[in-house]
């Protein structure tokens, strides 16, 4: 079997779902298997879909069962642009999408082919809107108290309102933020909003996006100890790993980092000084399966929890599935329950879900496919990516 095309298809189903569109890669071969992968980002679509022409002379005509050495091929042939995020991407959409093509060659599904299954199912934990998004505390209240009926006992949201003071559309990822004793006091009352709604035993999560200096994380982190979260995620920029210390040695909650980590490279200071007690590595954009993997054994070997981190499409969702059912140091997979119905117009077959779980299915490969007939409807110019914020 050989490599003959990449294709490249930028959907956006509505407006409930995702805010930026999805990018889509299917890997063609000469026997007729196509794999599917994905490399969505908030605004990196347009330079992706070049690269992935620009590297189609580096695998067309390759075996895609060598998983392994299509992936360094293209991690150090960017070398010299550094092989973390925007190649990683690229990585990760190849690497997943040639998994999918092995699985159904072999007839198996994907997580059988990655040592076969450590549980039955695997857990998710779902959000309730980040306080920007909302009016108050009864806001996070109300909308904790559906997601609990939902079947959700798992649950993140990023109380920190800093959008409205601002006077910003853009929530703030690009700068670093001083949190105000205004602010840490709103955030303060979000989370006991929903930790009232929820209950004792349900676990929850806090979200800073990363975007906070050292002072204010230590504050916002300190005036939330008493809600007894599961982790404190991203207080500060993944950058500087000495603020990252100076957050630990100062607050008293688990702390969770990784989505802005690409590699296994990025994971070593980490797992080295004793860090965080979680990480969350995206899988569209640190490596794809392989490289999951590779980070939740390194993570194992230091009594780490893993959580993959999915904030876009389903084939996010559904990679970091197969990774999830063969690491025995799993935490819960994240996704957005809200999004599935949008994921279920564009795929066929949809994957299984009940309650907060996803179920395995003898599916070769991923077990999903894009449904091309009604897949038309939904693309959109890639430009948009750029607009969203």
């Amino acid at each position: 079997m050989k490599i003959t095309d990449i294709k490249t298809y930028v959907v956006k189903v509505s407006d409930r779902s995702s805010p930026w569109p999805w990018l889509f890669v299917e890997v063609e071969t000469d026997e007729g298997i196509t794999g599917l992968g994905e490399a969505t980002d908030t605004h990196a679509a347009p330079a992706l879909i070049t690269a992935f022409e620009t590297i189609k002379p580096m695998i067309v005509g390759v075996d895609p069962a060598n998983i392994e050495e299509i992936w360094q091929r293209i991690f150090h042939t960017f070398s010299n642009i550094n092989g973390r995020g925007f190649t990683s991407h690229l990585v990760s959409a190849i690497d997943i999408a040639l998994w999918d093509i092995r699985g159904k060659a072999l007839g198996q599904p994907v997580y059988q082919l990655l040592g076969g299954p450590v549980r039955d199912r695997v857990p998710l934990y779902t959000h309730i809107q980040d306080q920007r998004q909302a009016s108050g505390p009864q806001d996070a209240y109300d909308r904790t108290k559906q997601v609990i009926a939902e079947g959700f006992t798992a649950i993140k949201t990023d109380p920190f309102n800093l959008q409205r003071r601002s006077g910003s559309d853009h929530w703030g990822a690009d700068k670093i933020e001083l949190l105000s004793p205004a602010a840490i006091r709103e955030a303060v009352d979000w989370m006991d909003a929903v930790r009232d709604a929820a209950g004792p035993d349900a676990e929850l999560m806090v979200d800073a996006h990363a975007r906070f200096d050292t002072a204010s994380a230590i504050a916002a982190g300190r005036a939330l100890e008493h809600v007894n979260l599961v982790w404190y995620e991203e207080p500060v920029p993944p950058q500087n790993h000495e603020a990252l210390r100076q957050v630990r040695e100062n607050t008293n909650i688990p702390l969770c980092m990784g989505e802005r980590h690409f590699t296994r490279y990025d994971y070593v200071p980490l797992f080295e000084n004793r860090l965080v007690d979680y990480v969350m590595p995206d899988i569209l954009w640190t490596g794809g399966i392989s490289e999951m993997k590779r980070i939740g054994s390194m993570a194992e070997a230091y009594y780490v929890r893993i959580a993959p981190h999915d904030a876009m499409g389903p084939v996010s969702i559904v990679s970091g599935f197969h990774c999830s059912m063969t690491m025995p140091n799993l935490y819960r997979l994240e996704c957005l329950h809200t999004w599935f119905d949008d994921f279920s117009k564009i795929l066929d077959p949809m994957f299984k879900y009940e309650g907060d779980c996803i179920l395995p299915s003898d599916e070769p490969g991923l077990g999903i496919a894009l449904n091309h007939e009604v897949l038309e409807q939904y693309i959109v110019d890639p430009e948009s990516f750029l607009r969203f914020g």
